[in-house]
């Protein structure tokens, strides 16, 4: 994370006195839309993410500068004060966030910077919102616990940037720790850490980002979610959480064909990350790459999230003999997650980046993945 050029610019816009908060993007290994159905998701902190210098100006107005963008806003902290850029919204939205709960929040600088690759689905707009919401929570004292934390920044997704989102994200963020993944139950919020080391076991984990970028926010990942509910209020419940094929199959004349396959999607996505779970406790990568490749088809052709590229960087993977490959994040671009043996890995990386590049021309970008802890004070 870029701590040195954060503390440098803070000190050119502001001043020298300030104190320092990061948190991290994520992945995540399986159970993919899957958290606003009330069902399991499986996420790891990573080692890339946002660090924000911040400190009190004893005034009504935050005064921010985007180091990556290289620009700067001030705003006010009350509703009709809503910032005009986008990224400046994720800041004053959590900060509303707090207020409504009752928090108190002041006058801030802050200068912030981040080295969570944008639009690869690893949730840089997360590790921008736990890293404010745990900044604030300690600066100004509020004594909010660590999920409330996480459920700000999903609300600020929900009410300042138009994105209904679950609470994986932000719950990695906050709540990460080195060397493991997070199964967590988004009906209950109960979680459980699980020991995720796979070069202990003869594996890599590699992100191949297509650098293909469509836009989340509005339609397609909302529509997809106003599909599930339906399916959900058919068969009498808030969530799709617990529902099985043979009840789906059983109201199938009742509901779209659509909202039956993003349905049939949700369901088998919810056993594969019990699977996926039981399997990493035996060591048992191979079922887990199984798993990993039924949820990457199951994104593509039931649930309609992936594109062109990143089908190409699947079949490709699966071409290679890596064990799993798939879509992850939200969809419409980004980035496959691949868990490779050690020895298939250089030739799977120089395959992949040659033939994307004959076909799309450009490489995609490599990223290999430590699991890393989550929101801190540095």
């Amino acid at each position: 994370m870029n701590v040195d050029i954060v503390k440098t610019k803070f000190e050119e816009k502001f001043s020298s006195k300030y104190e320092l908060f990061c948190s991290p993007g994520r992945i995540n290994l399986i159970g993919e839309h899957t958290d606003y159905n009330g069902g399991f998701v499986f996420p790891g902190a990573i080692d890339k993410g946002m660090v924000a210098a911040i400190h009190p100006n004893g005034t009504d107005k935050v005064r921010a500068y985007a180091v990556d963008l290289d620009a700067y806003t001030e705003f006010g902290l009350k509703e009709e004060d809503a910032p005009a850029e986008s990224w400046a919204r994720y800041i004053f939205g959590v900060c509303r966030e707090i207020e409504k709960r009752g928090g108190k929040v002041a006058g801030f600088d802050t200068a912030f910077s981040g080295d969570v690759p944008l639009g690869a689905g690893m949730s840089s707009s997360a590790a921008l919102e736990s890293t404010f919401a745990n900044a604030l929570n300690e600066l100004f004292s509020l004594g909010i616990d660590r999920f409330e934390l996480a459920r700000i920044g999903q609300s600020t997704e929900h009410n300042y940037c138009g994105v209904k989102c679950g609470i994986m994200d932000q719950f990695a963020s906050v709540f990460g720790k080195a060397g493991h993944l997070m199964r967590l139950d988004c009906r209950s919020m109960e979680f459980e850490y699980f020991p995720f080391n796979p070069d202990a076991h003869g594996y890599k984990l590699v992100l191949l980002d297509s650098v293909v970028k469509h836009e989340l926010v509005g339609s397609p990942y909302n529509d997809r979610r106003a599909s599930c509910e339906r399916v959900a209020a058919t068969l009498g419940g808030e969530f799709l959480r617990g529902a099985t094929m043979e009840q789906l199959d059983a109201i199938k004349d009742k509901i779209s064909e659509e909202d039956y396959k993003r349905a049939r999607y949700v369901i088998g996505e919810e056993q594969r990350v019990l699977d996926v779970c039981d399997a990493l406790k035996r060591n048992d990568y191979e079922t887990v790459g199984k798993r990993m490749y039924q949820t990457h088809w199951g994104m593509s052709k039931d649930y309609e999230v992936s594109c062109e590229e990143l089908d190409f960087l699947a079949t490709i993977a699966e071409e290679c003999g890596v064990t799993g490959s798939r879509i992850m994040g939200g969809g419409f671009g980004g980035c496959t997650i691949n868990l490779v043996k050690v020895e298939l890995y250089d030739n799977f990386i120089t395959t992949a980046k040659a033939r994307f590049n004959e076909k799309y021309g450009h490489e995609p970008k490599v990223y290999a993945v430590i699991i890393s802890d989550g929101a801190r004070r540095l």
